[in-house]
């Protein structure tokens, strides 16, 4: 068993300065938690940053890098989660911070699995024939995600509706991240668009960046932005069971990602011209609404509101 007196605070500031650098969009939203919950939440970012960064052969992100030996890779991922899960040193603060959080927090082991799951699409170059393949990918590399989040701030492992909330928030920011990144995922032989929606719209296997074709993807894209927008809404239901700053974290995260799938099916056709950010002060104005939501969420979002039909779920029996 790693020893409980590894350096903590050591770990905290690699996962603050991975988060920072990783993504200004979460990195704002976690300022609202608590301390505690705010060091948890870089704690579980760092190492889902890593392992997505070891998968991509990427540095925090940016262009994709072409990589050659994704199950090599893959394989890495395993072996220094398992390491971390069993409470072993893996000289990785990455996963040596996910190990710390993980105890913690008693956050059920299933859920990083399920996100490896998601690399182990990617690594052997996955693609989505249909919509539900689309939203299983997202759930592997996001929704497992909103529940471990959920989990770190304090939702019973066993409260399903809630999670289902917290795993409807993570599909939507997979599909923003999706309508966003269809250009850059192309450059890297890529494509996360359902088989089944370019053959609707008559668009062949590796030609949707055509020019041609941008007005029919335009039309995708939105309809990927209402997706989105159906989760979004969804995931709001479950914010009454979150403390308060908790829940002033996830409304603001959530406005501040959704408002990228809604700049894209604005941008329309010039979506893809340049990468799509919600600017700083945007952010900020989501932090200030976020705040006034706060309060009265459990009479806006009632949590016993059904989910919209034909929304995906992470738990099926």
């Amino acid at each position: 068993m790693y020893s409980s007196q590894i350096n903590r605070a050591a770990l905290v500031a690699h996962a603050r300065d991975s988060i920072a650098r990783g993504s200004k969009s979460f990195a704002m939203a976690s300022k609202l938690f608590d301390r505690q919950s705010r060091e948890r939440a870089w704690l579980l970012y760092a190492w889902c940053r890593k392992c997505d960064d070891i998968a991509d052969g990427q540095d925090h992100g940016g262009t994709l890098q072409g990589v050659t030996d994704g199950q090599a890779r893959l394989s890495t991922i395993r072996v220094l989660t398992g390491m971390a899960l069993r409470g072993e040193p893996t000289g990785d603060p990455a996963f040596d911070g996910f190990g710390v959080v993980m105890r913690e927090c008693a956050i059920p082991e299933r859920y990083a699995h399920d996100l490896i799951e998601g690399f182990a699409l990617d690594a052997r170059d996955w693609r989505p024939r249909s919509e539900a393949d689309m939203l299983l990918y997202c759930y592997h590399v996001a929704g497992a995600v909103g529940c471990m989040m959920a989990v770190l701030m304090g939702v019973d492992p066993d409260d399903r509706a809630t999670l289902d909330r917290a795993c409807d928030l993570g599909l939507a920011f997979q599909l923003a991240n999706i309508a966003r990144d269809i250009s850059e995922d192309e450059a890297a032989d890529r494509c996360y668009l359902p088989q089944e929606w370019l053959a609707e719209m008559d668009i062949p296997p590796g030609e949707h960046m055509k020019p041609w074709a941008r007005p029919r993807l335009a039309i995708l894209s939105r309809r990927m932005a209402d997706m989105a927008a159906a989760y979004e809404d969804s995931a709001r239901h479950g914010t009454g069971a979150l403390p308060p700053r908790a829940a002033w974290a996830v409304l603001a995260a959530a406005g501040i990602y959704g408002d990228i799938a809604r700049e894209v099916a604005r941008r329309g056709e010039q979506a893809w011209d340049r990468r799509v950010v919600t600017p700083k002060r945007e952010k900020l104005g989501w932090v200030a609404r976020a705040a006034v939501q706060v309060i009265g969420r459990a009479r806006r979002w009632p949590a016993d509101a059904a989910r919209p039909a034909g929304l995906w779920t992470s738990f099926k029996d």
